[in-house]
């Protein structure tokens, strides 16, 4: 699923795409609890929670959250005007929900039903008869209409999103049908299942455009409690809240009051944790998780460091991507260049700790990587295309170039070297420059001062071929503002990929596109090869279909140096103020803070109490 929206990206934790189960071959008038299109549901009609959370945990407590930011200025999720207040989303739901120990699963939220026809040309959803708004009023069938005309009329990302949905209308008591303008689209009835579900009531008569900081009326298990504009919100816990006691929602929900604090700068944001300033800290800096938490309070036992490792069921990849929209980059020679060039055996032991690996695939570490050579069903698509794909896509297994040692250093600059004098440029002293003397120079736009030093030691090894490699650090609305109109030469980004992928590959990858502001083909990718596989995936009959057109397309992605690969790790560096108690285990796929923790009055006590 195409990851468009913030709150829908909340919404949606996975894709939901692929193999047929049992649940997609109810016969038309049967409703359905769940789906998955991987296997079959875990929970049955009428389970009583998660296996993951404490049913019996307690309710109450404060828990802080610190955000690095530039602040907030509106609460209003219909247009995409405005920075929205971080945890928005806690106040809304979703016709249905996914759960953390599970992949490309659904269960009912506000809906508590599901059906669709054979030929998944429409998807009808009926609602909870207990669905409420917070002011008491239900939350209706023509609310959802409402919700899903609203949005795609007023924000782009939206309508995009849902493209393919050609109609909402209600469709019986509590009952919503969505129709799409194709069939055979497995993925189109569970994407409806993430609409943001908004009441029609409160927002008639409102500046649906406006940037506003009006609180808003929600049906989700908090509210908005005050608001420092750009600095702080917080938000209370809906104590007469309609879905407490809903399967899906034993468990979690916790606090009485989430909060969440405004950070202008990231160094005064780690020295206010250490401060007891707020309570949780997801830490993104290898340097500083190696060195920087021995503070009293770890020692003393206060603040609890952990490493937490879990399952993950989806692939990551990640690095400094070309913008192809700028013609020097057309040349997949100069890409490769660039790529040979990464020192990412440098970075990893010298500023990582060695605690990083480096993606070699658009669906790292999961079942549709690609590997070895391409053989049976994924051959047999390749060959379709074999005109339009690199030669390797056929002969060899891609990995990343290996700049280790400094002979393997040296070897990798004279081979970028050469494949950018067959590409047109020449070494003159120092400045590489193509026929008409100009420099060949690079500019990667940044938001985040914590990679600096990474491209510095990048532009070092350019410097040495004689590229000029410039960083430019902007604020986070001029960044937002350039990577929406694809106004860069090289950005940092990710992709991260579901088990099952499906339409949002048209928004990552597909010519469609390529000259959609705001989508997320941060390369420019036109590529008849790529869209070929597309259709591949989103039309797959089956679950061997769709592996093998995903894992080709991996490779026509990798042999097309679209991206210079960066680093991650398959763990998160989680510290915290020893107040609270989570289930053990954690979910298989999150550490899932706060939503299944709760707080702990007694280790509060010892700790002392947050101010």
């Amino acid at each position: 699923m195409r990851n468009v929206h913030p709150l829908l990206a909340a919404a949606a934790s996975l894709a939901l795409f692929g193999a047929l189960t049992a649940q997609a071959f109810a016969q038309d008038g049967e409703w359905l609890h769940g789906s998955t299109l991987i296997g079959e549901v875990k929970y049955p009609p009428g389970f009583e929670h998660f296996d993951y959370v404490n049913p019996d945990a307690p309710k109450g407590g404060l828990v802080r959250n610190g955000v690095f930011a530039t602040g907030f200025d509106s609460l209003n999720v219909i247009p995409e005007l405005g920075t929205l207040a971080p945890g928005i989303g806690l106040i809304y739901e979703t016709l249905m929900t996914s759960n953390l120990d599970e992949t490309s699963t659904q269960y009912g939220l506000l809906a508590d039903g599901f059906r669709h026809p054979a030929d998944y040309s429409s998807v009808t959803y009926r609602l909870n008869p207990d669905a409420r708004w917070h002011d008491g009023q239900p939350v209706t069938a023509e609310d959802v209409v409402w919700s899903f005309e609203t949005q795609i009329e007023h924000n782009p990302d939206i309508a995009d999103y849902y493209s393919h949905v050609t109609s909402a209308e209600v469709s019986g008591e509590r009952q919503v049908t969505f129709t799409f303008d194709e069939t055979g689209n497995r993925e189109l009835p569970q994407i409806v299942g993430q609409l943001m579900v908004l009441p029609k009531h409160w927002f008639e008569g409102r500046d649906l455009d406006a940037v506003s900081l009006d609180p808003p009326l929600g049906s989700g298990p908090y509210r908005v409690k005050s608001v420092d504009p750009g600095r702080s919100i917080s938000y209370e816990r809906v104590t007469d809240y309609w879905g407490e006691d809903l399967n899906v929602n034993v468990g979690q929900n916790n606090f009485d009051e989430i909060r969440y604090e405004i950070y202008l700068d990231e160094t005064v944001l780690f020295e206010a944790f250490k401060a007891d300033q707020f309570d949780f800290r997801w830490e993104n800096i290898a340097r500083r998780w190696a060195n920087e938490y021995n503070f009293p309070a770890v020692t003393a036992g206060r603040v609890k460091q952990e490493w937490v490792e879990s399952e993950v069921d989806f692939g990551e990849m990640l690095g400094y991507i070309f913008n192809l929209r700028r013609e020097k980059f057309q040349d997949a020679r100069v890409r490769r260049a660039l790529l040979l060039a990464f020192p990412f055996e440098t970075l990893n032991r010298d500023l990582f700790f060695n605690q990083y690996y480096r993606p070699d695939s658009y669906f790292d570490g999961i079942e549709l990587e690609a590997e070895g050579v391409p053989e049976g069903r994924e051959l047999a698509l390749l060959e379709e295309i074999r005109d339009l794909v690199p030669p390797e896509v056929f002969t060899t297994d891609y990995t990343n170039p290996i700049n280790g040692t400094p002979e393997e250093t040296r070897a990798n600059l004279r081979l970028a070297l050469q494949l950018l004098t067959e590409a047109g440029y020449q070494l003159r002293g120092n400045q590489l420059v193509d026929a008409q003397g100009r420099q060949l120079t690079v500019e990667f736009l940044n938001n985040q001062p914590t990679f600096e030093a990474n491209a510095l030691r990048y532009r070092e090894e350019l410097a040495k071929i004689g590229i000029d490699f410039q960083i430019r650090t902007v604020d986070t609305a001029q960044y937002i503002s350039r990577i929406r109109s694809f106004d860069y030469d090289l950005v940092y980004q990710r992709f991260r990929q579901s088990l099952s992928p499906g339409n949002e590959q048209y928004f990552f990858f597909g010519s469609e596109s390529v000259n959609e502001e705001g989508s997320r083909n941060y390369a420019g990718i036109a590529n008849p090869a790529v869209d070929h596989l597309i259709e591949k995936i989103v039309f797959a009959p089956d679950r061997d279909e769709l592996v093998a057109a995903t894992r080709a397309l991996d490779r026509v992605l990798s042999w097309n140096y679209y991206i210079v690969p960066g680093w991650t790790l398959r763990a998160d560096r989680i510290a915290y103020w020893d107040r609270f108690g989570h289930p053990d285990p954690l979910p298989r796929f999150s550490y899932a803070f706060p939503l299944v923790w709760w707080y702990d009055q007694e280790k509060a006590q010892r700790v002392g109490i947050a101010p």
